[in-house]
């Protein structure tokens, strides 16, 4: 059925983050595909954002709402064209499910969107006969155009399969520079997701996250979007335009007890951050950011006297040269005082750190565990380096060596490792995972510091005892199984998203 919007005829359209492991985060908002230390869920918000623009659409997350891989062959019946997200852990898994729905619905059109489709667009489709078409980079108006019905050949950003069975790419769709002309996603939430099923250990619960911006202008070798979709130059929204959506999330949940920010540096324009906090301070609203070690005293301040609660900031390593090594731009001593600044103001930060930058060694591995206890974050996050097609790190992984394996998850879909150096083994890099949560956590600090927190609310104390227990299952598993091999874990031309 087509539905008439305007001037165009709009195909029925699902967008979709189907079924894959069993606690997989690896949704249209999850930077890390895998399966976290406790139950996880982002929320999919680079899905949710071409649903707003596609009149009459449907989102839907399957991990988070526990559908099946049968549910969702049901509900697509129902459309003429499906969007699926994809990542390389779940991509063989992605592609049987768009077989499976070939199967049944023949003249359904299908196809992905993520970076993993983006770095390689003809390698994808060349996997599978099921697969019309990928669409690359930024693709919120690749999705519209496609819902509107507009030929293949006249989308840009678009790769796709001709009717001659030929694999053709029409040229790359420009970064979209006017963020204020893409609607707000609150309106898809909450017609299609129920937000009660996501869930962040370290924010408050409900809570909502969405983007004001894009890009990063940081220069992180490792980092997957920036390199791939989003850009390196911080394209945002409006402090107005900012706020009045959050004014219209604020009507449509008004159980949520905090707001995050996703960009992925939401403090690269200081004043801009400023501003909109001024905004959330006036509706009374408790929220939280991504940001870098580089913000100054006199911005922290500003933020926290406006609600601001905590800061997701990416350490990464104890060690100077392998900060500078990944093109970091953060000394640990930036870091140092940073963390001082926020323990004086009552800003919680949540660290996260990457274990097999290059080149780690015992050493250094030693050095990123005492950097951790000595900034004493309120949590932190430990992940292993992934060399991600499109990054730096891929391209100096192949050129010196570095891949051992093409693993990405294991059968739990916990996240492994795939690089090795000269003088550290792989399990050698697994393993320093589980030890340094351990030797984090297991202190008096931390302790006293979750103690105090299940006295405030019964609620919270509930959630901790469910999260300590699958933290503890976590390190059993992480230390016992993660590196074997799940199915549709390979990566395609031993790549990674």
């Amino acid at each position: 059925m087509l539905l008439i919007r305007g001037l165009f005829i709009v195909k029925q359209t699902l967008f979709l983050s189907p079924p894959s492991f069993e606690g997989f985060d690896g949704g249209a908002g999850a930077r890390y595909p895998a399966k976290r230390e406790i139950t996880s869920y982002w929320y999919p918000t680079w899905l949710a954002q071409p649903a707003a623009l596609v009149a009459g659409s449907r989102l839907v997350d399957a991990a988070p709402h526990h559908l099946t891989v049968g549910d969702i062959l049901k509900i697509a019946m129902d459309y003429e064209l499906v969007v699926t997200h994809t990542s390389t852990p779940s991509l063989l898994n992605d592609i049987q499910f768009i077989e499976a729905l070939k199967e049944r619905h023949p003249k359904v059109q299908a196809g992905f969107i993520g970076p993993h489709v983006t770095v390689l667009p003809e390698e994808t489709l060349r996997q599978s006969g099921a697969i019309d078409f990928v669409c690359r980079s930024e693709f919120d108006f690749t999705c519209l155009e496609l819902a509107q019905g507009k030929p293949y050949d006249k989308i840009d950003g678009l790769s796709y399969r001709a009717p001659d069975g030929s694999i053709r790419h029409t040229p790359d769709r420009k970064l979209l520079m006017d963020q204020d002309s893409l609607p707000s996603v609150f309106p898809v939430y909450h017609r299609d997701l129920s937000i009660e099923k996501y869930s962040i250990g370290y924010l408050l619960h409900p809570y909502v996250s969405f983007y004001t911006g894009r890009g990063c202008p940081a220069r992180c070798s490792f980092c997957l979007w920036p390199q791939t979709i989003g850009g390196h130059k911080y394209r945002a929204k409006s402090p107005e335009v900012v706020i009045r959506e959050v004014e219209e999330g604020r009507e449509l949940f008004p159980q949520v007890r905090e707001w995050f920010f996703d960009d992925d540096t939401f403090t690269a324009n200081p004043g801009r951050a400023v501003e909109i906090s001024k905004g959330m301070k006036r509706l009374g609203l408790r929220w939280s950011c991504n940001a870098r070690a580089d913000v100054d005293y006199i911005t922290l301040k500003a933020l926290r006297q406006n609600g601001m609660r905590l800061v997701v900031v990416g350490f990464e390593s104890g060690n100077q040269r392998i900060l500078d090594r990944v093109r970091k731009g953060i000394t640990l001593q930036r870091s140092r005082q940073f963390m001082k600044n926020c323990h004086e103001l009552g800003i919680k930060v949540h660290g996260t750190f990457i274990i097999g930058l290059p080149i780690e060694t015992r050493e250094t591995i030693e050095e990123t565990i005492r950097f951790a206890q000595e900034l004493d974050p309120y949590a932190i996050q430990v992940s292993l380096a992934a060399p991600f097609p499109g990054t730096e790190l891929y391209q100096q992984a192949v050129s010196n060596g570095w891949f051992d394996n093409d693993v990405l998850v294991g059968k739990n879909g916990i996240q492994t490792s795939s690089l090795r150096y000269p003088n550290l083994r792989l399990d050698e890099i697994e393993e320093a995972v589980e030890r340094m949560y351990r030797r984090f956590y297991f202190r008096v600090k931390p302790m006293v510091r979750m103690f105090r927190e299940m006295l405030t609310e019964k609620h919270m104390l509930l959630r901790r005892v469910r999260e300590g227990r699958e933290f503890l299952d976590y390190l059993h598993f992480r230390k016992g199984t993660a590196h074997d091999q799940a199915p549709g874990a390979r990566q395609s031309s031993r790549t990674a998203c």
